[in-house]
């Protein structure tokens, strides 16, 4: 009885992992997002390509299974999403969501022309709206999103600015030039497109002004448009960097913090050692730290994967160490020599925090260097000054670093 009961529960546990994007991805997990980013991408191919008339008659059969297919997988990742929200609460949050009405209406575009009979203009266009699932899957695209959603007010204001100045230059331009040019200027309206297509520097020289007082008008407009387009541009880079760094800061924090050498620091504390790492980058295959060598510092491994290996000697099988855990950190205390070697098992991207950086932090606050001298020596036994290496089987195995 307990088996029947524990089984949904596990299989709602991994649908969970392998669709949530904010957990850590395992195999099946990027197994499962791969395969739902190359089907998007194949629907949108296959919508640009049917709106070739000869493309469209030789290779209909093959565009209405491939909209067959994707609505089945569609359909089911979108059921499977509401079933892993564990209460109706939780449901309910999920399908009223913005990623949960973009799941809804995609699955509408595939049912829209089976219901009512829409033009194949239409319903290209809808099925190009599947782009939008492409933003669950692409941490650029989310935070460009939330950088758009926190700067709302600032780009409503631009945007009201907008059509302030664009109300102004078509007055004036209809004053200007109204009755010299009345079939493109002679009322307010169409000044009006004059005016915005100046405004956002596109120009498309459709209408020139004549009078000395419409060039005059033309390029009080032109300076102000190139003023418009760089308020909102300055305003949304702005709000992208800081989303970056928001997270590039939680995460690094996260990762710092869960070191049992500074895990009882305070924030201030742990802010200081985050001014001193530095960003390393490694390709597969790649070796970070090879047994033998001087060790010099200790990492912290931001995204993918890294095999430590301590060799015949070391008594251990080879770990794999993933996203927020950590390796070599005895080396911050005892200049010493690597004793395994470490490889890249995918592309890593590692924070490293020099000996000598954390040296210096701990000279500067002694309330950092006591505390850190204690965890070392209660992980090491009290033996810290007669290890022969800077990588120990505590370190790996221990219970904060989840063994892989």
């Amino acid at each position: 009885m307990t088996s029947r009961r524990t089984k949904p529960a596990t299989i709602r546990a991994r649908l969970h992992r392998a669709l949530d994007d904010d957990l850590p991805a395992n195999s099946s997990a990027v197994l499962t997002r791969s395969f739902l980013i190359v089907l998007i991408v194949l629907n949108l191919v296959a919508s640009v390509a049917e709106s070739v008339p000869s493309l469209h008659d030789a290779y209909r059969h093959a565009f209405n299974v491939l909209e067959a297919f994707s609505f089945v997988v569609f359909a089911l990742e979108y059921v499977a999403r509401v079933w892993v929200a564990v209460g109706s609460r939780a449901r309910l949050a999920f399908v009223a969501s913005a990623q949960g009405l973009v799941d809804a209406l995609v699955i509408v575009t595939f049912l829209l022309p089976l219901l009512i009979e829409v033009d194949l203009r239409v319903v290209l266009v809808l099925r190009v709206l599947r782009l939008l699932k492409l933003a669950r899957y692409s941490s650029g695209m989310r935070s460009l999103v939330e950088a758009l959603a926190d700067e709302r007010r600032a780009l409503l204001g631009c945007l009201m600015i907008l059509a302030c100045a664009t109300l102004v230059a078509a007055t004036a331009m209809y004053i200007a030039e109204g009755k010299v040019q009345p079939d493109k200027l002679g009322t307010i309206p169409e000044a009006a497109w004059w005016a915005i297509v100046t405004l956002g520097t596109i120009g498309y020289g459709d209408v020139i002004p004549v009078t000395p007082a419409g060039r005059l008008v033309a390029s009080i407009t032109i300076v102000t448009g190139l003023v418009m387009i760089a308020l909102p541009v300055g305003i949304v880079a702005t709000a992208f960097a800081d989303v970056i760094h928001r997270r590039e800061f939680i995460v690094t924090w996260s990762m710092v913090a869960r070191v049992p050498l500074f895990a009882d620091l305070k924030a201030g504390d742990i802010a200081h050692i985050m001014q001193l790492l530095r960003a390393e980058r490694f390709d597969r295959g790649e070796i970070v730290a090879r047994r033998g060598e001087p060790a010099h510092s200790m990492y912290f491994v931001a995204s993918g994967e890294v095999e430590i290996d301590l060799g015949p000697s070391g008594g251990l099988e080879p770990v794999h160490l993933g996203p927020g855990q950590f390796f070599g950190e005895i080396a911050a205390l005892k200049r010493t020599r690597r004793s395994a070697t470490v490889r890249a098992q995918s592309r890593v991207h590692l924070l490293a925090l020099d000996v000598a950086d954390l040296r210096a932090l701990m000279l500067r606050e002694p309330v950092i260097a006591r505390k850190v001298l204690a965890v070392a020596r209660q992980r090491t036994g009290g033996d810290l000054d007669n290890l022969d290496g800077d990588l120990i089987a505590a370190e790996l195995y221990s219970d904060d670093q989840s063994k892989v």
